[in-house]
């Protein structure tokens, strides 16, 4: 944990960390999202080759489920969401090191 030289530097920092958590934890969800589309889809796969069905065929019909469908959604929308903390984090961790670099607290 870094030293601060006063209480708003402190607060930005610290901001700055939980929103990395945030970033860090959506992040997470995306990849849940990813994984769960990339078990359906081998799982669909292998469904069709007992049945007979090419594997183009079982990849077509595997992207127009609904499982799919919501599994790349979720994927979109995390990932979305932690870009945006990442960015917020970013953004606040600059404001710390400014505050830092300035001495005195600037609003």
């Amino acid at each position: 944990m870094p030293r601060f030289h006063n209480e708003e530097e402190r607060v930005a920092w610290t901001l700055a960390e939980s929103l990395a958590d945030k970033a860090r934890a959506m992040m997470r969800q995306a990849e849940n999202a990813l994984e769960t589309w990339r078990i359906g889809k081998e799982l669909n796969r292998v469904r069709c080759a007992r049945r007979g069905i090419s594997a183009s065929d079982a990849e077509i019909r595997w992207s127009e489920t609904a499982n799919a469908k919501n599994a790349l959604t979720d994927n979109s929308f995390h990932v979305s969401l932690a870009t945006m903390y990442f960015g917020a984090a970013a953004a606040y961790y600059s404001r710390a090191q400014y505050l830092r670099s300035h001495g005195e607290a600037h609003v």
